[in-house]
C-alpha cells in the first residue's frame, strides 16, 4: 500500500509588501454611494430624487466617475430589466411603503425625513449588490442606470463589450 499524502502546507513565496502597496489604490474597485435625497413636485406629482454617485477603475465601464440622479421608479425599472435579461438572481428592493401612501395621514408619509434615509440606505445596498455582481456588470441597462443622465427606455437589451 501506498502512503497517504499529506496536503502540502509550505507558504507560497511571495514579495514583501512595501508602503506604495499597502496605501496604494485598490487594484480593482467599485464605489456607489446613493445621497443628496431631494423632495420635489407638489400634492400628487410629488417624489424625491436621490444622488447615484459611482467611482471605478473597472475597465468594464466607460466612465470612471459618473454622478446621476434618479427616483424609486427608475431603481425599479433596473430590477425588471436585469430580472427580464440576465441570469443573475436580483435582490429585492425596500419597499413600496403603500400604507405611508394613503390620504389623510397626520405625518408626511413617503416624504418623512425616517422613511427617506430608510429608503436611502435600502437603495444604496441594492445598487452595490447589483454592481457587484460579475454578471450584472455587463449588461447594457445597468451602464445606462449608473453612467447617462436619463434613461431611454426603448433601449436595446444586451451586454456591453469592452
Amino acid at each position: 500500500m501506498s502512503e497517504p499524502t499529506v496536503a502540502d502546507t509550505r507558504r507560497l513565496n511571495s514579495k514583501p509588501q512595501d508602503l506604495t502597496d499597502a496605501y496604494g489604490p485598490p487594484s480593482n474597485f467599485l464605489e456607489i454611494d446613493v445621497y443628496d435625497p431631494q423632495t420635489i413636485g407638489v400634492g400628487r406629482n410629488r417624489f424625491t430624487t436621490y444622488e447615484v454617485r459611482m467611482r471605478t477603475n473597472l475597465p468594464i465601464f466607460k466612465l470612471k466617475e459618473s454622478c446621476v440622479r434618479r427616483r424609486y421608479s427608475d431603481f425599479e425599472w433596473l430590477k425588471n430589466e436585469l430580472e427580464r435579461d440576465s441570469k443573475i438572481v436580483v435582490p429585492p428592493l425596500p419597499g413600496k411603503a403603500l400604507k405611508r401612501q394613503l390620504p389623510f395621514r397626520g405625518d408626511e408619509g413617503i416624504f418623512e425625513e425616517s422613511f427617506i434615509e430608510e429608503r436611502r440606505a435600502g437603495l444604496e445596498q441594492f445598487i452595490n449588490r447589483i454592481a457587484g455582481h460579475p454578471l450584472a456588470q455587463n449588461e447594457r441597462c445597468l451602464h445606462m442606470f449608473l453612467q447617462e443622465e436619463s434613461i431611454d427606455r426603448n433601449y436595446i437589451p444586451g451586454k456591453v463589450r469592452q
